[in-house]
């Protein structure tokens, strides 16, 4: 999930929510004020930019933005047209006209990655058009719980560890990789064009997402590793803070494992904290890694992501559920 909107009134109201809890210290409550401030203030991340477009990354295969973070990709074959993240229905509709004015062949499958309301919304954009949307069953049966104001049920569900789609003269590769991000998160492959698509595992440039939400940190580096054996030669990754220019031409091995790295080089810090003594709530402010500090977020998030991967060692890792692999 990346996307949040908060007046400035409820942010208020959640302050004084915090402060009015007895059981929460000082320290704590006041940098939980800075978090929600944080959070909803981070316009250089958040905020929808003028640029968007559609660019061919490799043959028949387009990465496609509406310039506000979000990317999504098609892959154009003999027998249609296979689209990766619908995110929201404006999205979708425009995603249909990029697809549309580089091809009349019709869009076969939308593939949905994940649960989270923000990628999994605008699919019956899709299902109006023609297309089938596609969606592990962990995913679908969260949806079917907690649905949005534009999520749909997908068309087709899946429910094992990898499922192969026919496309003619290609096929898509579904991986799910077990508990890492929400709920039924998956990686999609098409091995003949040697292209992938992520969501939200790699963001290139840029730290993690706010407080972390809905992350499994350490089944996170491990996905991630699985990724790196994975057989491809790019890929596009749903969220991109590389300049514009680059971020069109999508993402790479290096960017997963640079996330990879930053996950390790932030537990290595805090755990040099542990090692010193250093008061807990005193950590956010004491870790730092400048050679992240041009990643979007740095300034904002860092603290949040201390906070988060901290409280993972020491209370233990969440979300977890069993039978997730």
């Amino acid at each position: 999930m990346e996307r949040a909107v908060l007046t400035s009134a409820s942010t208020v109201t959640l302050a004084k929510i915090s402060a009015g809890n007895n059981d929460v210290s000082d320290q704590f409550r006041n940098f939980s004020i800075v978090v929600l401030v944080s959070i909803f203030s981070t316009s250089s991340v958040l905020a929808a930019d003028e640029n968007s477009g559609v660019r061919e990354i490799s043959a028949s295969v387009y990465s496609f933005t509406l310039g506000e973070g979000n990317h999504s990709m098609f892959v154009i074959g003999e027998d249609g047209v296979a689209v990766f993240e619908t995110f929201h229905s404006g999205h979708s509709q425009k995603l249909i006209e990029a697809v549309q004015s580089v091809t009349d062949k019709p869009i076969k499958y939308a593939f949905i990655s994940h649960n989270h309301w923000d990628h999994a919304s605008g699919g019956q954009v899709f299902s109006n058009a023609g297309a089938q949307t596609v969606m592990h069953q962990r995913a679908a049966d969260w949806v079917a719980a907690n649905p949005g104001r534009d999520t749909a049920l997908p068309d087709i569900t899946w429910s094992e560890n990898r499922k192969d789609f026919d496309m003619g003269d290609f096929a898509v590769t579904a991986q799910y990789l077990g508990l890492n991000h929400g709920m039924g998160l998956t990686i999609f492959t098409v091995p003949e064009r040697r292209v992938a698509y992520i969501a939200d595992l790699v963001s290139p440039n840029r730290v993690m997402f706010s407080v972390v939400p809905d992350f499994n940190i350490g089944e996170w580096e491990r996905s991630l590793g699985e990724i790196l054996e994975m057989d491809f030669d790019i890929a596009v990754c749903s969220h991109n803070e590389l300049p514009i220019e680059e971020a069109m031409d999508g993402c790479t091995l290096t960017h997963v494992e640079e996330e990879r790295q930053f996950i390790r080089d932030l537990r290595n810090a805090i755990l040099a904290e542990f090692e010193k003594g250093t008061g807990f709530m005193d950590i956010p402010k004491a870790v730092r890694l400048p050679q992240y500090s041009h990643w979007v977020g740095y300034d904002e998030w860092l603290e949040m992501n201390t906070l988060r991967l901290m409280t993972d060692l020491w209370m233990g890792p969440f979300p977890w559920v069993p039978d997730a692999q």
